[in-house]
């Protein structure tokens, strides 16, 4: 199987601040978030091409980074969405019509995805038609009901934490499946997922998605101090 990554960088990163999207900023070492996410999937043998969605203010930045890099499979830069399910989605309308693929989205604000994770979705995609990855939560988890301003909540529901599971990327797809469950999320209208698996289980109910063990260093960047 062709395995290509698409890496979501299309987002603005409003809840860091700043003008400069997250994945852009630099971490310790002074590389951006995006080259990080991007070094993840060209060192993983099981991937072979890469594709960024960017959003158009910044793709000359990310044009700038390709020339000091080394990267050998990234073959597309790919103009992103207002959404998230947007830019998803004009990902996979660049690889219509082809076989024997799958898709793998990932948050570019995660740049410490593992060797181990990348490979292990692989080996589940011989047999799976979805892949997500995910990790038990540890803590006590509350169904609320909350009010229209959303600052205060009552305790609706206490759910056993033993089945709740939170979701990383990358989420991985044969591109058969994430194709026709976006057309049938977009025929329907009203599109509400906050992320790819989340479409596959809301429009295609009848497609089992299986999980991969996920690992806290495969944490994602949503504000300043997560640099």
């Amino acid at each position: 199987m062709y395995n290509i990554a698409i890496i979501l960088a299309g987002g603005i990163g409003s809840r860091v601040g700043g003008r400069t999207p997250k994945q852009l900023l630099p971490l310790e070492d002074g590389r951006s978030v995006l080259e990080h996410t991007i070094d993840a999937f060209e060192t993983a043998p099981s991937i072979d091409e890469i594709a960024v969605v960017m959003h158009p203010d910044h793709i000359n930045t990310l044009q700038k980074l390709c020339q000091n890099n080394p990267w050998q499979k990234l073959k597309k830069v790919i103009p992103g969405g207002a959404e998230r399910w947007e830019s998803s989605y004009n990902a996979i309308k660049e690889y219509t019509d082809l076989s024997n693929v799958s898709l793998w989205l990932h948050d570019a604000a995660r740049p410490f995805v593992s060797q181990t994770i990348i490979a292990n979705i692989a080996d589940a995609l011989q047999t799976h038609d979805a892949v997500t990855v995910a990790v038990p939560v540890t803590d006590t988890v509350y169904i609320v009901d909350k009010n229209d301003k959303c600052q205060m909540a009552n305790v609706k529901s206490i759910p056993d934490r033993a089945t709740v599971m939170r979701a990383q990327t990358p989420q991985a797809f044969h591109l058969n499946t994430i194709q026709k469950a976006y057309e049938k999320a977009i025929a329907l209208g009203n599109i509400i997922a906050t992320d790819d698996a989340g479409i596959v289980h809301k429009y295609l109910p009848g497609t089992s998605i299986y999980i991969v063990p996920g690992d806290e260093s495969n944490r994602k960047i949503t504000f300043k101090e997560d640099l």
